[in-house]
């Protein structure tokens, strides 16, 4: 057993502890140097990972066996060791971007970013059910607390509602966690909450029987996602939300959704995602355009970044329901992709207003190019890579999944499937035409006299986050296989096993 794993949970949990106790003025060090450490411990577990061979670096001990077997077990393969990265990757720029944030309640603060970073990376990595729900779970308090104390004027408010949502998807999760365990032992299986035991038993299981264990999990991880119809606690939680916080919530807390859709949804019910795989494509292709059409009529930048998040969490959806490697393969590189994507732009509109204090974009005026160039070039960068541009990371994404669900075998048992397929294409042309009209709005045309000989450029702080958000954005668009090559044996086997179940006569 390897303790790598354990080590890089307990960096964060301790810390949670530690921060408080010493003087505030170096709560905010502290942080940097643990997400520091938690960056090198997962930089050490790519450079020893060895693709194709499964769940690695696993470590298991047994706590008790009644009521439920349940134990501490943790292990990654390539699809969460993407996700550690980018946990570990966009937790330290949004612990640096939190000078201005942290000011107040320093220590509270920075413990409550640890406890946040500790639960989405457990979440990552636990091998257990009851683990993986007590991890998920354990966000809301920090999230929440983060929100309602260092948020905007509506801060209460839009804490509550994501406390609400999150809160009831949690239960559907219980729901179908313990409904699983017993329908197992109810016919005659092992009764276990073992995530390496249960993709070999939950298939097993009568139909029925899995579809309602199935739709337990799956509304859970479709409003953490969040999908149509879940999604308003997202906006609420964007706009109020602290810059870094929306940084997190965006890049890391979506993720959960999305990797419990393909690592439970997919892993433990590929029939169910086999017979409903169509719908599944159809609303990640209506997520993907009412969002969009939604982007255009926003003033409020944070909101438009918000409903674009929304939008290409579609991608993930069209890709989990078509069963093709590829498609998958392709919502596997989306979850990091918009990772980096948005943590970039929730960033760069933090830089913007820190500046002008307001994020209505008729009250901005246009014409901050002029004053701010530095942070124009990065916001550039940051809305080509959303839109999809070549070469950036958002284009590998969106084609891989386009591509890979077109030519499925969802698509060619259900012909009709195509059609929301090319209807999703439009959204891609819809961001294009938000980014670009945002782009527009903020740093073209004349400037506003208001702002004329009183906005500074970014700072080397600032400039040192961008850049390394940029790098990856760069870095992922130019040469994914950097990231694909740790995962594709995870997108490959988890497709195969899926698309036996796809008949020609299923009817939807």
């Amino acid at each position: 057993m390897n303790p790598v794993l354990t080590i890089l949970l307990l960096i964060p949990i301790i810390g949670s502890l530690l921060i408080p106790l010493c003087p505030a003025k170096a709560s905010r060090n502290i942080a940097i140097v643990l997400g520091w450490v938690m960056l090198l411990i997962s930089g050490y577990l790519a450079l020893n990972f060895s693709p194709g061979h499964g769940m690695q670096f696993i470590h298991r001990i047994s706590w008790f066996k009644t009521p439920f077997p349940v134990e501490y077990h943790v292990g990654i393969d390539g699809m969460s060791l993407c996700l550690v990265l980018l946990t570990t990757i966009v937790t330290l720029m949004a612990i640096v971007a939190s000078k201005k944030y942290g000011e107040t309640r320093s220590q509270l603060y920075y413990s409550l970013v640890m406890l946040l970073t500790a639960s989405i990376l457990g979440t990552f990595v636990s091998l257990d059910l009851i683990q993986f729900f007590v991890f998920w779970e354990l966000e809301l308090a920090p999230m929440y607390f983060l929100i309602a104390i260092w948020g905007g004027p509506r801060r209460s408010y839009a804490a509550m509602k994501f406390l609400l949502y999150t809160f009831f998807g949690g239960i559907f999760m219980l729901a179908g966690m313990l409904y699983l365990y017993f329908q197992l032992g109810a016919n005659g299986l092992e009764q276990t909450f073992n995530m390496l035991r249960l993709p070999e038993l939950a298939p097993t299981l009568p139909r029925q029987a899995q579809a309602l264990a199935a739709l337990g999990f799956m509304l859970a991880f479709c409003i953490k996602l969040p999908s149509f119809p879940f999604h308003t606690w997202l906006p609420d939680a964007h706009v109020e939300a602290p810059t870094p916080i929306s940084m997190i919530l965006a890049a890391l807390l979506l993720k959960m959704g999305s990797y419990g859709l393909v690592r439970i949804g997919l892993g433990f019910f590929p029939d169910v995602i086999a017979q409903f795989g169509g719908f599944l494509i159809a609303l990640g292709a209506f997520n993907v355009v009412w969002a969009a059409v939604a982007c255009l009529v926003q003033n409020d930048m944070k909101r438009i970044i918000a409903f674009s998040s929304v939008s290409h969490m579609g991608f993930i959806l069209i890709g989990l329901g078509s069963l093709s490697a590829g498609a998958l393969s392709g919502a596997i590189f989306q979850m990091v992709s918009h990772g980096f994507i948005s943590a970039a732009l929730f960033f760069m509109v933090g830089v913007v207003y820190d500046r002008v204090h307001t994020r209505d974009i008729p009250e901005i005026g246009g014409g901050l190019a002029k004053q701010m160039p530095t942070a124009f070039y990065f916001w550039i960068l940051a809305a080509m890579a959303n839109l999809g541009l070549p070469a950036l990371a958002g284009f590998v994404a969106e084609v891989t999944v386009f591509y890979g669900a077109y030519t499925s075998p969802i698509a060619d048992s259900l012909p009709w499937v195509r059609g929301w397929i090319i209807a999703a294409g439009l959204g891609v042309i819809l961001s294009a035409g938000y980014m670009l009209w945002l782009l527009r709005r903020i740093f073209y045309g004349d400037e506003n006299p208001r702002w004329v000989g009183h906005l500074t450029d970014m700072t080397h702080q600032e400039r040192f986050v961008g850049s390394v958000l940029a790098a990856f954005i760069v870095l992922l668009g130019v040469y994914p296989m950097c990231l694909t090559h740790f995962y594709t044996d995870v997108s490959d086997s988890m497709a195969k096993k899926a698309a036996t179940r796809v008949s020609s006569d299923f009817t939807m």
